[in-house]
């Protein structure tokens, strides 16, 4: 019907598919949606965007693999800046080139570039 089918249980089917040029919604209300597959899921939109958007943690995790980003551009949006120490700061213009640290816990953080690496200079990004 127009709201679709309630499930009390955990459902197993070959195909879910949406009516034409109606919007597929797989929602759990109260509990987690769960996926599983032993050969891979794969989602795809070939003409539009995919959003990823949850409250807390958004976690990329492959076992024994890689994760590849591959795009004409990537962009790390909100990094932290660290604070570059006085003793090796330069002159008073200010520089618009950054360098992409990574902490040792994995967390990133953007540092001002100079003529070696800067990235050992930050304080309290990594905490």
């Amino acid at each position: 019907g127009a709201e679709g089918a309630v499930f009390s249980k955990s459902v197993e089917t070959p195909h879910v598919r949406a009516e034409p040029f109606k919007e597929l919604r797989l929602e759990s209300p109260t509990r987690s949606l769960l996926m599983e597959a032993p050969k891979g899921i794969q989602i795809l939109a070939e003409a539009g965007d995919i959003q990823a958007i949850c409250r807390n943690e958004l976690r990329l995790e492959s076992k024994d693999g890689e994760i590849s980003l591959d795009a004409r551009r990537i962009r790390l949006m909100r990094l932290p800046e660290g604070k570059a120490s006085t003793s090796s700061s330069s002159s008073g213009t200010r520089q618009t080139v950054y360098e992409v640290c990574v902490c040792p816990n994995g967390r990133l953080f953007l540092s001002q570039a100079g003529t070696g690496s800067t990235c050992q200079i930050s304080n309290n990004v990594c905490l």
